[in-house]
């Protein structure tokens, strides 16, 4: 458990996904064979996003100290983002563990979709009303915008998928930012991972109410999560990350494949 926390918040802090993405189907799939019992996708959504808090504070502290994150931006997403992933969180106790792996399992195809069109695809010429003027920690000065409304509607949809998944978001949010509002990729995630970390808060106290967190399970997470969350967040900086993006591919790919199926099954 603690190997999987640091693996899946490494990956998570690079892109900006924040791990729970890896963590989810991990718990469901393969709980019943290092934990000796079946863990239900309700438990999976709710230890995930608890988790989630200490890798976003993790990579977001580091992110911060790089001057990185644009938090005026971020307030902004959280505004929706942050009500959204409460509802989530509530929706999650009303599907059974059939639909939710079949949903899930889709859900992880379109990422893998996403991913793979990101790097083909190239930021939308769209002159915004809103204009932002940024200066990250070594000096350069970044230039992109965004509607609000817009903004506002793609902060709603994430937080929606994040408390009802247990995963941060940030898998639609940067790619979002950086295609969309042109956001630079490296202040897409710094910021993506600010706003996980308020909703994830937000989001798992409404888990935590309805008893889906796993306290043996979020112990054994919590201390691999700080570290990798660091360690990603470091790693992000100094490296562009393609071959463990092709890794995170693969493995989405066939986690996808696999929950598909057996969510068809247990349906």
């Amino acid at each position: 458990m603690l190997a999987i926390g640091v693996v899946s918040a490494i990956f998570g802090s690079i892109v900006g996904l924040g791990g729970g993405i890896i963590t989810v189907p991990v718990l469901v799939l393969i709980g019943p064979s290092l934990l000796g019992e079946a863990v239900s996708s309700q438990t999976a959504v709710g230890t995930s996003l608890a988790v989630l808090i200490f890798t976003a504070l993790s990579a977001t502290w580091t992110y911060k100290k790089q001057r990185k994150v644009d938090f005026a931006s971020g307030w902004l997403f959280f505004s929706t983002s942050g009500p959204a992933a409460m509802i989530g969180a509530l929706l999650t106790n009303r599907i059974a563990q059939g639909p939710f792996q079949l949903a899930f399992g889709a859900f992880m195809l379109v990422m893998f979709g996403l991913m793979v069109a990101r790097e083909r695809m190239k930021p939308l010429n769209i002159r915004w009303k809103i204009t932002r003027t940024f200066t990250e920690g070594s000096g350069r000065e970044h230039t992109y915008g965004y509607s609000i409304p817009l903004a506002l509607l793609i902060g709603c949809g994430v937080g929606l998928v994040s408390g009802l998944f247990g995963i941060g978001g940030g898998s639609l949010f940067v790619p979002l930012m950086v295609l969309l509002f042109r956001f630079p990729p490296h202040i897409a995630t710094a910021t993506s991972m600010f706003v996980i970390l308020l909703s994830s808060v937000l989001g798992s106290g409404v888990h935590a109410w309805h008893g889906n967190i796993d306290w043996s399970l979020f112990a054994a997470l919590a201390p691999g999560a700080i570290v990798g969350g660091r360690v990603g967040a470091v790693v992000a900086s100094r490296m562009s990350g393609r071959q463990l993006m092709w890794l995170l591919r693969v493995t989405l790919l066939i986690m996808a494949i696999y929950l598909i199926l057996k969510g068809i099954r247990e349906w």
